[in-house]
């Protein structure tokens, strides 16, 4: 982060303690799902920034990015539904910002995990019979997937509650 050292901050531009924090969603998103660091630093400034809405342009300098990279990462989280583009009638440029829908709990959706599970015992009846190391994996693998699309349900429905207690706090 020796970068920091050598951008001048006056108001409005990033400050050193927000390059930080985005650098640190980078590395997070990075090595938790795979995205390139510019896609957790778009993501971790997007909940800091004011205005919420930011154009490719701001991003750009706010991040001390590319607009091509800035414009990657976009269409990336755009896709994942973290994000949304969109442009009023009249303007030239597209506003970012976070999708709502971002926290929808798509992955307590126990058909996923039903799926897993089919593919590993799909596996399973591929390998020969006898016992190995990849079997026995595929075997847990199969197990693990059945016990979480048993138990989704039941936790999304906690969630739903818990949200629901936090929606009413004034």
């Amino acid at each position: 982060m020796c970068y920091l050292r050598h951008v001048s901050y006056h108001r409005g531009m990033t400050t050193p303690d927000e390059l930080t924090f985005t650098d640190r969603m980078a590395h997070f998103y990075a090595r938790e799902y795979g995205f390139p660091p510019v896609a957790g630093r778009v993501l971790g400034y997007l909940l800091i920034c004011r205005p919420p809405q930011q154009t490719i342009a701001e991003l750009s300098e706010a991040l001390l990015a590319s607009r091509s990279a800035i414009t990657g990462a976009v269409t990336l989280l755009a896709g994942h539904r973290v994000v949304r583009r969109s442009r009023s009638a009249g303007q030239r440029v597209d506003h970012v910002t976070l999708d709502p829908r971002a926290l929808d709990p798509t992955g307590f959706a126990s058909a996923t995990y039903q799926e897993q599970a089919a593919l590993a015992r799909e596996a399973l009846e591929l390998l020969e019979d006898g016992p190995s190391e990849r079997r026995s994996m595929l075997e847990e693998g199969a197990a693990f997937y059945d016990f979480l699309a048993e138990r989704m349900p039941a936790l999304l429905s906690e969630w739903h509650v818990q949200r629901d207690t936090l929606r009413r706090r004034p």
